[in-house]
């Protein structure tokens, strides 16, 4: 990229369009100047090409930056968070690869929502659709790439707070396998230690593999072939409650499957019912310890939540863990029988703002929670409506990404 574009060329057209959408909220923290200083730096540098260049990216604000407050969605954290005196790790390695950060976004409280509303900070609507929640909790980051201020965003997603803002907002969004996180959390506020990850969410498929890179170093592989894979597909007992539309994007990706060779199965999905039900409290449980003492400071769905999941005794608990113990392994070998799999994100394509969300999260998690369960690597699709899980086999997120990289754009 290094003398292909100006940095603070691309920089200036990424602030023009920031915060576009109704509430103006798609960015918690921005500084125009510090963004405007690293561009020109990178202008005047002298260093041989890095993979993202003069590349506006946007950066989940329960990311450290260094000058900058974290708020993890929340106005008490932000007014009780110091400065941070040094940036993550993920911002570290957006910056040495050359990007731009333009700011850090917007996120549902703590991280522990898919909607993306918030009292704190208003609620997250589409750059493009005022009348549309973005989702959540990877709410700014999906708004930021909608609206252009930035060409790619770090979210985090620990039961689907990239994919599914992903789907509604008609983005592409890859959740890195849970065994990837090695060092990333550095300077990042966990929610579920057992299932959070970081990814990122981009409009073109392509850029998939290059992006991974900058974060997890994967290795470069050859180009797949859809020829001979095998892809299961959850029976239409699992996808009940899904909206024609969603069914039609899930049917034409399945044809695009099918035409280049690749044989696509359904299978008997009724054992990841049980998914919601392992995920949930564990997450809970994990949430309280990491913000135990503070539950009053947040909104009263979360804190629900929280004070639901200190209350869990340590032998229910441990049946939980093993329930998750097994519930892996079953997933393990559901992707011995197939390559990948491919589901829905959630069950609609689209969420109302100002409309009642109190059962929306345990229908998206239906959809969301096996793989959340399962630490394993996705790429979230766009469709004509809604979005898919395209799903491989944990720790092959190369091959996963380089597989997306070659699918089309469906309208």
């Amino acid at each position: 990229m290094r003398g292909e574009v100006d940095p603070c060329e691309v920089l200036e057209k990424a602030l023009a369009r920031a915060n576009s959408n109704a509430g103006r909220n798609v960015y918690l923290a921005q500084d125009a100047e510090w963004s405007r200083a690293e561009a020109l730096r990178l202008r005047r540098e002298e260093i041989a090409e890095k993979p993202l260049w003069g590349v506006p990216v946007s950066l989940k604000d329960c990311f450290d930056l260094g000058g900058f407050r974290t708020s993890c969605g929340a106005k008490f954290y932000r007014d009780e968070n110091g400065v941070a005196a040094e940036d993550s790790a993920v911002a570290a390695r957006l910056l040495a690869a050359g990007a731009v950060i333009v700011g850090k976004t917007h996120l549902h409280q703590l991280a522990y929502g898919i909607t993306g509303e918030s009292h704190d900070f208003g609620d997250s609507v589409q750059p493009r659709d005022a009348g549309r929640l973005t989702g959540g909790s990877s709410s700014g980051a999906a708004a930021s790439v909608q609206e252009g201020s930035a060409m790619a965003a770090i979210g985090t997603d620990t039961g689907g707070s990239i994919r599914v803002p992903a789907a509604l907002c008609g983005l592409v969004g890859y959740r890195s396998s849970i065994t990837r996180q090695g060092g990333l959390w550095r300077g990042g506020a966990h929610l579920a230690v057992s299932f959070d990850t970081v990814g990122w969410l981009y409009r073109d498929v392509t850029d998939g593999p290059v992006l991974a890179r900058v974060l997890f170093a994967l290795p470069e592989v050859s180009t797949p072939s859809l020829a001979g894979l095998r892809v299961g597909v959850p029976d239409a007992k699992f996808l009940r409650d899904c909206e024609a539309d969603v069914l039609e994007t899930l049917r034409l990706r399945g044809e695009e499957f099918e035409a280049g060779g690749t044989s696509v199965e359904e299978f008997d999905a009724g054992w990841w019912e049980r998914a919601v039900g392992i995920f949930a409290p564990i997450q809970a449980s994990e949430a309280a310890v990491l913000h135990r003492g503070h539950f009053a400071e947040f909104e009263p769905a979360i804190a629900e939540r929280l004070a639901g999941g200190e209350a869990i005794d340590e032998e229910t608990l441990a049946d939980l863990h093993f329930e998750l113990a097994a519930f892996r392994a079953w997933m393990s070998s559901l992707l011995q029988r197939f390559d990948y799999l491919l589901l829905p994100c959630a069950p609609m394509s689209a969420l109302a703002a100002g409309a009642d969300h109190s059962t929306t999260r345990p229908r998206i998690l239906r959809y969301t929670a096996p793989m959340s369960l399962a630490g394993l690597p996705v790429v979230a699709l766009p469709g004509a409506a809604g979005g898919l899980q395209l799903v491989g086999r944990l720790g092959a997120d190369a091959e996963l990404l380089a597989l997306s990289a070659t699918l089309q754009t469906l309208t």
